[in-house]
């Protein structure tokens, strides 16, 4: 009976105080889809886009609903949010290769891909604090770019396994 009771309490705060998984594993799995992330960037920053338009829409219409004004700012936070998870934990920590100032193709390549996912990250951030629909033309020309940089000229493509096609 005590080992029972014992068990379960652990097992109680072992879930409470796990962190949840993100955007992708650490293990490493091997398991990429890039152009997944890319496509659901690009998702993201059109929700944004449709939540500030409503979050103005509804701020200047005569009497305010503010239950949908608060679900359309959360909708914005959390779009935002999951752009900065998906920039952070997939591509800066896993997909992103280091390269040496002594390789100039490969760094100046790295940094360029560096500035673009830093550029998503900041405006995200600034996305979520306004409706000023400028963030979403930066965010829309930092994936654009990043694209670019990332993919190269040739499609860039994994199979479930993480292997190069």
């Amino acid at each position: 009976m005590k080992k029972t009771i014992l068990l379960l309490t652990v097992i109680a705060f072992t879930t409470i105080l796990t962190k949840t998984a993100s955007a992708h594993c650490e293990v490493p799995c091997g398991i990429y889809n890039d152009e997944l992330r890319i496509e659901l960037i690009k998702e993201h920053i059109q929700t944004i886009e449709k939540a500030m338009n409503q979050i103005t829409e509804i701020q200047n219409s005569e009497t305010v609903n503010y239950n949908q004004l608060v679900r359309w700012i959360n909708t914005k936070e959390t779009h935002a949010t999951l752009i900065q998870e998906i920039t952070e934990q997939y591509f800066l920590a896993q997909r992103v290769k280091f390269a040496l100032l002594s390789d100039k193709e490969n760094y100046t390549k790295y940094i360029n891909q560096l500035t673009y996912l830093h550029q998503l990250i900041v405006f995200s951030m600034k996305a979520k604090q306004s409706t000023d629909l400028k963030y979403i033309d930066d965010l829309n020309k930092s994936v654009t770019n990043f694209e670019i940089v990332y993919f190269g000229k040739e499609a860039h493509r994994h199979d479930l396994k993480g292997e190069h096609k």
